[in-house]
């Protein structure tokens, strides 16, 4: 039997080229090796999913880890293709870059609150074009301060040099990719529904994550059985994201700010074996869930989170999302200077929203192993603009044909019947031995389940 991986072995990186296998061809062109992340960050996912099933005693040895290097790419795309109907449109139109007086800024207006915050320190109409006049009468990094200062999301394009110089830059070049926390005595509750073809049955995710890296960590997880119940203030939506993401999921609805529906959500962490979440430091506080609270209510759940900006600096708490941390953290001033073009070029995907999803799908794994050899499991925070250090730093390694989209073999065969209506969806890009993913059920609307757990 190969020797299992000590107990006190955590993920820190992601893992090397060398320590998996690769079949498939094409890679995204990019001043960024996007699709060497792509492949990585689905090794990450299926090396710790292969020590836990030799943990569990699912498998005799490690399994080999093998991601299709097309798919993978593709799956930090879009996975899911409407076939007879369209998708919303994926940005409001307020959303994207506009040239201020030193540069570009980018705002971020997919949510009301959010565009009302914009428009607020601009004065102007709700119109792209009004916008635009009124962006450009302000200094790029004065106008980022008044929206983030009124509640909304903005980011003003720097240089890599202007970010790593910046004191957020520096202080998240500082942290670790996979920050481990409040180790603690852990024990799982036996799952035996657990096989080799599906061992992640049984398990219990509490997802408390929005757009997009949490939902994407927690739809893997139930590619590979987990049972993940997502919790949603009532009425949320993502129109054009959540078919994407909502797959294999079941989607309720609770008000925490409201005593009964709180009571109930404490109920629902007490029976999950993992909850996965979102918010940024101290926001679970002032809802009675900090985390001496979260373990005293479920003191053998396995933890992890994420935030836009990091866990430390003067940024910590600022909202953001993957195109804002592109734009501050260097990406999209790269972009364009690799381009030849004098405009924000983001990469060709959301990549840092999928990588960083994918890695914390990674540590739920690596912290479930934890806890099955030694009895201790430490909780994991991961954030978009370390992930985006991570990027900055890859060699790329990749050539040969570049991706532009997929194609009708990309996806599987039968029809997907999701709560918007029929589609297709990409075929699974990561095999571990003979273990692959699939969904028990289809991409659900936000809210459209109770929020209850199975009876197993």
């Amino acid at each position: 039997m190969t020797p299992l991986l000590s107990s006190k072995t955590l993920l820190r990186e992601l893992p090397a080229p060398q320590s998996y296998q690769t079949n498939g061809t094409g890679h995204y062109d990019s001043a960024f090796a996007v699709s060497e992340l792509a492949n990585a960050s689905f090794a990450a996912v299926g090396q710790q999913l292969a020590l836990l099933m030799q943990a569990m005693g699912l498998s005799r040895d490690v399994l080999p880890v093998q991601v299709d290097q097309r798919l993978a790419s593709l799956w930090f795309s879009y996975s899911f293709a409407a076939q007879g109907w369209e998708l919303p449109s994926l940005w409001d139109p307020i959303a994207g870059n506009y040239r201020c007086k030193d540069g570009w800024i980018r705002l971020h207006t997919n949510l009301p609150h959010h565009r009302a915050a914009a428009l607020s320190v601009l004065g102007c109409a709700e119109d792209p074009t009004a916008v635009r006049a009124a962006v450009e009468t302000w200094e790029g990094q004065q106008l980022e301060s008044a929206v983030v200062e009124h509640g909304g999301v903005a980011a003003f394009m720097r240089s890599r040099t202007q970010w790593l110089a910046h004191p957020q830059g520096q202080a998240v070049a500082e942290e670790p990719l996979v920050n481990w926390v409040a180790p603690r005595p852990v024990s799982l509750r036996h799952r035996p529904k657990a096989t080799p073809a599906r061992p992640l049955a049984g398990l219990r995710v509490l997802d408390l994550t929005r757009v997009l890296a949490g939902p994407i960590a927690t739809r893997t997880l139930a590619g590979f059985g987990a049972e993940v119940l997502r919790i949603d203030p009532p009425g949320w939506d993502e129109p054009g994201v959540i078919q994407d993401i909502s797959l294999g999921k079941s989607m309720a609805s609770l008000d925490l700010r409201n005593r009964g529906d709180l009571q109930r959500f404490k109920e629902l962490l007490s029976q999950a074996d993992v909850l996965v979440h979102g918010y940024r430091p101290g926001a679970l506080d002032g809802l009675g869930l900090s985390r001496p609270q979260r373990t005293q209510i479920a003191p053998n759940r396995v933890e992890v989170c994420l935030n836009a900006y990091g866990w430390t600096g003067p940024w910590a708490k600022r909202r953001g999302f993957d195109s804002l941390v592109q734009m501050s953290a260097g990406i999209a001033d790269t972009g364009a200077k690799w381009a030849g073009v004098g405009k924000p070029t983001p990469l060709p995907v959301q990549a840092l929203d999928h990588a960083t999803g994918y890695m914390m799908a990674a540590a739920v794994l690596n912290a479930l192993t934890s806890a099955a050899t030694s009895q201790r499991a430490a909780s994991a925070r991961l954030s978009l603009a370390r992930m985006a250090e991570q990027l900055a730093q890859m060699p790329r390694q990749l050539s040969g044909q570049k991706i532009e989209g997929a194609r009708p073999e990309d996806y599987r065969s039968y029809i997907e019947n999701s709560s918007w209506g029929p589609a297709l969806r990409l075929r699974p890009a990561l095999e571990i031995g003979t273990t692959q993913m699939q969904w028990d059920s289809p991409a659900q609307a936000c809210g459209s389940a109770p929020p209850h757990w199975s009876a197993s």
